[in-house]
């Protein structure tokens, strides 16, 4: 029953890039961490199924094509969700996370007293304790008036989405954030600050948010108001705009049903709040509206900014190609179009020469601006063309802690492109990164693992990972059950079971007893991880089948064959044969 590449090819490879992007998503480190940080661990493992499936060409019925249909869209609206966790207004997360535990019955793992006293109280005084309100700093991870701008920022952005009237929440929510940034600044302004942010604290005047600019002069909105196709100008810019004789939308160049406009007090009474909250003056004159074209989202001052700060990266000296590299990290991590403009302004070629830096703080700029920029997609060719992969391994291997950890993740970026994984392979990033996977931080082994696993996907890394030596602390891995890493060690160990050399070596480090624990007691997904590495040991070394029969494999495997996953099933079956096979020969001789 093979089928044509289309559409379950086709399907099987969305489903593959969308796990691929949700992994890509950064690290959430607010209060929800440990919620997102399960949910993106769990859609990683789905990767293999994906990927078998891809790879065997099976004809999919009516009925499994419509289920993966689905479970393409329930991941891209789980990527969605992921990303308003880690980009979000933090204080709307909260209020919007207790609120539901104030309703629901029975979610006492989730809930956390304390935060839930202090937000009350913190709500309902005017002048609440300091005490509590460094408390709520510290959960909210809003410490710094770098984490309060972006705080700022996600929340207006947050407000503007909710479309028309944002309601009491909005008045609520934004008293709660006046108080804890007033808190934040008198109490430790600079707390935590990078070197680069309190130079761009001094000298750089904050974002102004996308929807607060008006499109035609791209400057802060005094007086917006909105004309028939729904569209915000600055009123005195559209005006003109009219006056000129024009009858279509600038920005949609939708025709005008009527040239009537409206003031939107919404968006004007928001603009008030981020100026007050970001201590800049409302501009006294509307926009100067030279321009009766829309420009790019990105302004002439951005650019010309940007141009600035690649100057200093080519010419300037150490300080200065310290500082800049990191406001190139910065701006390359706010949104697409600063990608997008940094990289056709040409700094990566620039950037991957700073990987060389001999300055290790100008050096972690450097590869986190190339891990940022690399985001987008066009950006990763230009980023091999560069030759940046053998300086970001050299990194790998020889930076600080936080280089090296965004070197490995910045592989992983890559490597999407298939092409890349052979390249990375073959420039010696392996070993390295199973060498951060033994002696990094919990977000380094992570970040590691990631790369391991996206790389393995491709024949000839398997047999490097093994080479380097890769099983041994996988295994370690996967018997510290309170590492938190059981999960990445088994969807790698999956991985490197397919090749013969993966299977010889799982098999010399003594895997069945763990193996059988985990498909006993693991989680679905784990079970079935465990499942497809003892079929690949069984079927090529009857010790193996012998032994996980000692360790009560049959009970095991029959239950995983009723409750176990789709594929957990099917590998279970296939072990019970090979153990029925078995059981057939003895009772034959």
């Amino acid at each position: 029953m093979v089928l044509t590449e289309d559409p379950n090819s086709e399907l099987m490879s969305g489903l593959v890039d969308s796990v691929k992007e949700i992994s890509m998503l950064p690290e959430c480190r607010n209060v929800c961490k440990k919620m997102h940080g399960n949910l993106v661990r769990r859609i990683k493992l789905l990767s293999p199924l994906f990927e078998e499936l891809k790879d065997n060409n099976e004809e999919l019925s009516e009925e499994e094509t419509k289920g993966f249909e689905l479970l393409r869209t329930a991941l891209d609206s789980a990527k969605e969700l992921l990303k308003l966790v880690f980009e979000g207004s933090k204080v709307y997360q909260i209020e919007l996370v207790h609120a539901q535990f104030r309703r629901a019955k029975g979610s006492p793992e989730l809930q956390d007293p304390q935060l839930e006293v202090d937000l009350a109280i913190a709500q309902r005084e005017k002048e609440p304790d300091p005490a509590i309100l460094k408390r709520l700093s510290e959960k909210l991870h809003l410490r710094t008036i770098d984490d309060l701008k972006k705080e700022s920022l996600a929340f207006h952005e947050l407000a503007i989405a909710s479309g028309g009237d944002p309601g009491d929440w909005f008045k609520k929510m934004s008293s709660l954030f006046k108080k804890l940034k007033d808190h934040v600044q008198m109490a430790n302004p600079e707390a935590d600050c990078s070197e680069a942010e309190k130079v761009m604290m001094k000298h750089r005047s904050p974002v102004i948010p996308d929807d607060f600019r008006c499109p035609i002069s791209l400057e802060l909105m005094k007086d917006p108001v909105i004309i028939s196709t729904g569209q915000t100008y600055e009123r005195s810019c559209i005006q003109k705009w009219l006056d000129a004789g024009h009858k279509t939308c600038p920005k949609t160049q939708q025709t005008l049903l009527h040239t009537a406009l409206t003031p939107n007090y919404v968006l004007k009474s928001l603009i008030a709040l981020w100026c007050e909250s970001n201590s800049v003056e409302l501009p006294k004159q509307p926009g100067a509206c030279t321009s009766k074209n829309v420009r790019s989202s990105i302004s002439y001052c951005d650019r010309a900014a940007i141009a600035t700060l690649l100057d200093k990266l080519a010419n300037g000296n150490l300080e200065q190609q310290r500082s800049a590299a990191g406001e190139l990290r910065l701006l390359a991590k706010r949104n697409v179009d600063n990608r997008v403009c940094i990289a056709e302004a040409g700094a990566i070629p620039l950037l991957v020469e700073l990987l060389s830096s001999t300055d290790p703080r100008t050096q972690e700029h450097a590869v986190t601006a190339l891990l940022n920029l690399s985001i987008n997609d066009i950006n990763k060719g230009t980023i091999v063309n560069a030759g940046a992969i053998p300086d970001i391994v050299d990194v790998l291997k020889n930076g600080s802690m936080e280089a090296r950890e965004n070197a490995a993740a910045t592989l992983f970026s890559l490597s999407v492109v298939d092409e890349n994984k052979v390249a990375i392979g073959a420039a010696g990033a392996i070993p390295a990164l199973i060498k951060l996977l033994c002696d990094g931080t919990p977000r380094g082994k992570k970040d590691a693992a990631t790369a391991i696993f996206n790389l393995s996907i491709y024949q000839g890394n398997k047999a490097r990972a093994v080479k380097a030596g890769i099983v041994p602390p996988l295994m370690r891995l996967l018997k510290d059950a309170g590492g938190g890493m059981v999960d990445e060690a088994l969807a790698i160990l999956a991985i490197l079971a397919s090749h013969q050399e993966g299977k010889v070596a799982i098999g010399q480090a003594s895997p069945i007893p763990v193996l059988m624990e985990v498909i006993s007691t693991g989680y679905p997904r784990n079970r079935e991880n465990a499942a497809a590495i003892l079929w690949s040991l069984c079927t090529v070394d009857s010790q193996q089948l012998k032994l996980a029969r000692q360790f009560g494999a049959e009970e095991a495997l029959k239950e995983l064959s009723e409750s176990g996953t789709d594929r957990a099933k099917r590998k279970a079956g296939s072990i019970l044969e090979l153990l029925q096979g078995v059981d057939a020969i003895v009772t034959q001789s």
